[in-house]
């Protein structure tokens, strides 16, 4: 893999229909031209026939899809506002193009496909010039809103790769027949004609994102080892340099690239670290954060305070120069611009889908406070005090001092990411974290985007309740979830002078003796645990919603009591159950992986709940219909499941203060290990797999009069593109 290679790769410019060119990023360079498997070819899928294998692949014939809906929100806004929101808005999506670098080697030529194709015409007249069968072209259109809807063809939600439904035959006459202009339409084939066996590839190494033979990642060069992504650690350990914006390229044996994300370049930097040669450069995607840095800097004249105008001065610096402090600056005043009309965060901020977990996936979003729900988390936070206590571990292992953060209920105008989540907490910065403070926000309309189809796994007698409760019971889960469980639980560490910031005659519980592990100068709950770190955590604020959950006390907070809280227990702890099974769907049994944090949590509780026996919760496989039912005894969630769920939390909370890795990975490892009892229930979750949402979400623009205006699309595949060639266009 040398530069020769890089300058051979996606070299010629796309869709020129302005003057803009678009040049992808050399990056994907040391993959794109590896060899496919043998027995693939012509960018056929390796199967001879649609196996049970290859259609967990395909594109679904329908896809659910809803609309964000915010205009109610939007409307209510000031002028200023309007265009405040409007600019981060553009700014969140500018950087999403960056989500197509950080998935797959081909998600930016089938971004520039796809963009090039629908901003042709209207998808009626491209049907109908297509010359393919219906099937195949509504084939096409699902492909395409399911790869906007995760910004590249590996699931945002499951980490696994979907490829076209339609025959790449099929898929190229539609691209030949396109009325697309000249040179746009023979760059557009062109590129298809060199991607389509990236784009169609079912090789096992592609399945997934993963590192070495687990699968692709694209924040690696392909020939990377995680002994190499080691090395390079410690030397980013020892110069104090951040991971989130950053990927890392092997040039040949011992000698590496670091690239940081930016807008401005700067001379590069060789340094020698243990026998290895690394090279820090800079101006990894500056076409794109240049963008988001420019509409920042508008936004920055429209702030409601200083605060806000501080946060965004930061983020424009941290864009325009690459330094992770800048961002952690901006987060600072973030979390003090409390109750803010427009809420808005942007940078790299999740390690989900980083095999290692500790590189950060862009994303962005701007929304409007939903007041009547934020006054009920308003009420949790202030009364969350009251609660923190009643968590099964010690006060040694609680924050000294519980900061209280803002905590919102928001109405979506723009998510721009590879997904968009019910609930966020950040900042992820365990510096800031721990002793300054975060923020909550419950995304109240993604959480209301829910079908009213019956459930799955859930008995016929539960159906009602659980549909009618879901929604009510799963904002408790959220608001519980992201307040008192990411926001609780305390690091033991040691400062660069050595001072440790616990008694050192503690005893950790767990062993019985003094505790001997704790986080060292410039170490992180990520940078320990790694890949483990995101689903571990995920699980413990799961558990926390679980253990808070049964209490009344705070279930009034949220308006419920009396029976209709009895029931709200219950259906959270079904729910919890039920997704524990329904997480199957993203373990990947050939490789003995898990494609979401979220998910593996979920199935890790179900596993603990099994555990606690007592018929607390049981599994009711019914062969006839290859259907399996949850059955959860409410009578037993207080005797039974409490005490074994507050066991759990206790013992992972204790590993999370510690640093204990080995021993905390090895315990949760036990968990997560998918039984043949469960890989058989698997089979039967995978032939029942729905699926996932696609959201179709609104666009703004500033009209002829300076004013903003805000523009809606049909929730369907149609609308999703719609909403990408308006946002879009060829410019990009």
């Amino acid at each position: 893999v040398d530069n020769r290679v890089r300058g051979r790769m996606f070299r010629r410019s796309l869709v020129g229909l302005t003057n803009h060119v678009y040049k992808a990023p050399p990056i994907f360079s040391p993959r794109s031209n590896r060899a496919l498997p043998t027995g693939f070819s012509s960018g056929h899928r390796l199967f001879n026939t649609t196996s049970m294998a290859e259609e967990r692949y395909l594109t679904p014939k329908a896809q659910p899809v809803f609309l964000l809906d915010a205009k109610k929100a939007f409307v209510g806004l000031t002028a200023t506002e309007k265009k405040y929101a409007h600019y981060i808005s553009q700014a969140s999506w500018h950087g999403s193009l960056i989500c197509l670098h950080q998935t797959s080697p081909e998600s930016p030529p089938v971004f520039s496909i796809l963009q090039t194709l629908f901003s042709s015409a209207s998808v009626d007249e491209l049907r109908q010039a297509s010359g393919v069968d219906a099937d195949s072209f509504n084939d096409l259109l699902q492909y395409a809103a399911a790869f906007y809807g995760n910004l590249g063809n590996y699931l945002s939600f499951g980490d696994t790769k979907f490829v076209p439904r339609i025959a790449a035959d099929k898929f190229l006459q539609v691209l030949q027949s396109a009325p697309a202009a000249e040179p746009a339409k023979t760059e557009m084939v062109t590129l298809f004609k060199e991607y389509q066996e990236r784009i169609y590839s079912l090789a096992p190494g592609v399945l997934s994102l993963g590192l070495e033979s687990d699968g692709i990642s694209t924040y690696y060069s392909d020939n990377i080892t995680r002994a190499d992504i080691a090395r390079v650690r410690g030397f980013m350990q020892a110069r104090n340099i951040s991971a989130y914006n950053t990927r890392l390229f092997r040039q040949s044996d011992g000698v590496f690239e670091l690239r940081i994300a930016s807008a401005d370049a700067k001379p590069a930097e060789t340094f020698v670290h243990d026998g290895a040669s690394i090279t820090v450069t800079y101006g990894d995607h500056a076409t794109y954060i240049k963008r988001v840095a420019d509409n920042l800097h508008q936004a920055m004249q429209l702030a409601a305070n200083d605060n806000q105008a501080k946060m965004l001065h930061k983020y424009v610096d941290h864009f325009r120069g690459g330094s992770i402090d800048d961002h952690m600056d901006s987060q600072r005043y973030w979390i003090k611009d409390i109750g803010p009309v427009v809420e808005c965060n942007i940078g790299f901020i999740e390690s989900y889908r980083d095999p290692e977990g500790e590189r950060g996936e862009f994303e962005g979003f701007v929304a409007v406070v939903n007041k009547e729900m934020s006054a009920k988390f308003a009420h949790l936070v202030a009364n969350a005090e009251r609660f923190i206590p009643r968590l099964p571990w010690s006060a040694e292992f609680e924050k000294d001092k519980f900061l209280r953060p803002d905590f919102t209920s928001l109405e979506v105008l723009s998510f721009a990411s590879s997904g968009v989540p019910a609930g966020i907490n950040i900042p992820n910065y365990d510096v800031i974290r721990q002793s300054e403070g975060f923020k909550n926000v419950s995304l109240g309309n993604v959480i209301a985007a829910k079908s009213k189809d019956p459930a799955d796994f859930i008995r016929d007698e539960d159906q009602k309740l659980f549909n009618d409760l879901d929604i009510q019971s799963f904002e408790v889960q959220v608001g519980i979830h992201e307040l008192l469980g990411h926001g609780t639980g305390k690091l033991f560490q040691q400062s660069a002078t050595g001072e440790l910031n616990f008694p050192p005659e503690l005893v950790n519980p767990i062993t019985g003796t003094k505790i001997n592990s704790f986080y060292k100068p410039g170490e992180t709950w990520d940078s320990k645990f790694q890949a483990y770190a995101s689903t571990m955590e995920e699980c413990r604020a799961e558990s926390v919603g679980l253990f808070l959950s049964v209490d009344k006390e705070l279930l009034e907070v949220f308006g419920h009591s009396g029976t209709e809280a009895e029931d709200i227990i219950y259906v959270n702890w079904l729910s919890m159950c039920q997704k524990g099974v329904k997480a199957l769907e993203v373990y990947t049994p050939a490789t003995a992986k898990w494609g979401q944090a979220h998910q593996q949590a979920r199935y890790v509780i179900l596993r603990v709940l099994l555990e606690a026996g007592e018929g607390l919760v049981t599994i009711q496989k019914d062969a006839a219909n290859n259907n399996a039912l949850v059955v959860l005894d409410r009578s037993k969630i207080v005797s039974v499941g409490l005490p074994a769920i507050g066991k759990f939390l206790h013992r992972l909370q204790v590993y999370k203060s510690t640093a204990d890795v080995d021993n905390g990975i090895k315990w949760y490892s036990e968990y997560a290990t998918v039984t043949d009892e469960f890989l058989a229930l698997r089979e039967i979750v995978m032939a029942r797999k729905k699926p996932r949402r696609v959201f179709v979400q609104p666009h703004t623009f500033i009209d002829g009069n300076g004013e903003v205006q805000y523009m809606d699309f049909d929730a369907t595949p149609e609308g999703v593109i719609r909403s990408f060639v308006t946002r879009f266009g060829t410019t990009f």
